[in-house]
């Protein structure tokens, strides 16, 4: 047994002191945190173990409750012991939307989830300073994850000082975008491997704790350009545009038309496949994670289809299309 399990059974030990503890592994991340299911006569938990010198929960427990207030079916966060980084909260079950999601099962499940993230984005006009922005600063940080870590470090490309300067121009371009949408609050994570299909309030919303204030299309790329499945263009379409008339009915959007919207949609996707084909690689060549390395073809696949069809930003497509396949 590892240390940091003998810590978890003796944290549980003293909350259940007369109880059977019974520990599984139910999931890890792309974090240094672990996920354990414990069981209790016949109730099931799940345990967070987040060591300390790696992680903190005080931002997950501080969202985590914010959003239960909301009534976003979130683990409702029982115990938390914050110096040895362990959080005791309620299971929403091991069913995760990629497990269901299908020809037959997307439309239902979908329109769950977008009905979720309206509720989500709702909350911003009850605190808006609930969560940190999501600065140009932090939008270009994510960014050059791209560079740094996806061209430089898993494609062993030399970038030269035009390219570094198309990239830059693309940046900012894509920044202003992002900055002149509406500011909503946003999970930041929010698709088919974050949420889980429950009986109740459907869908379980996991994996919150990088939530920030941010455009009101994020998390709808997230989830409808997902990087571990693939719909036909048509299908996203149809459910980019019923989120729209959604978000203009529940007051998020007010006279945004059709067009700007999904001009929104496909620029913030591009934003978010380069940062997310960065992550990747960096959590292969820095983590020793190499199974993210599957995922980065179906990224890099949004990611150039929407670079092909934005007229504006046509310098960096050219660039990352003749440096792949160069």
């Amino acid at each position: 047994m590892d240390r940091r399990r003998q810590i978890i059974h003796e944290w549980l030990e003293s909350i259940f002191p007369a109880d059977e503890v019974s520990l599984t592994p139910a999931s890890s991340d792309a974090s240094f945190r672990r996920y354990f299911r414990l069981q209790i006569e016949s109730t099931t938990l799940i345990v967070m173990d987040a060591p300390p010198e790696h992680e903190e929960i005080t931002t997950f427990c501080r969202i985590g409750r914010r959003f239960h207030q909301l009534g976003i079916n979130v683990p409702e966060i029982l115990e938390a012991d914050e110096v040895k980084g362990l959080v005791l909260m309620t299971d929403l079950g091991a069913q995760h939307y990629l497990d269901s999601l299908n020809n037959n099962t997307a439309d239902q499940l979908y329109s769950d989830a977008l009905d979720c993230l309206i509720t989500l984005q709702s909350g911003t006009f009850s605190e808006p300073d609930f969560l940190p922005p999501y600065s140009a600063e932090l939008l270009r940080r994510e960014m050059n994850l791209f560079r740094e870590w996806y061209l430089t470090r898993h494609l062993g490309l030399q970038i030269s000082a035009e390219e570094h300067r198309i990239m830059d121009d693309a940046w900012e371009i894509l920044i202003k975008s992002a900055l002149e949408q509406p500011q909503l609050w946003v999970h930041r994570d929010y698709h088919s491997r974050n949420l889980m299909v429950t009986e109740n309030n459907n869908p379980g919303v996991i994996d919150f704790q990088d939530a920030v204030t941010g455009p009101i299309t994020y998390d709808l790329v997230s989830l409808l350009k997902d990087c571990y499945i693939e719909w036909p263009t048509e299908r996203v379409n149809d459910w980019v545009l019923g989120y729209h008339g959604r978000a203009l009915q529940s007051g998020l959007l007010e006279k945004v038309d059709k067009q700007q919207f999904m001009r929104w949609f496909q620029r913030m996707g591009i934003q978010r496949h380069l940062k997310v084909a960065g992550i990747f690689a960096r959590l292969s060549h820095r983590d020793g994670k190499d199974r993210y390395l599957d995922d980065i073809p179906l990224t890099m696949h949004y990611l150039l289809a929407a670079l092909k069809d934005d007229t504006e930003l046509s310098s960096l497509y050219n660039l990352i299309v003749s440096r792949i396949e160069g």
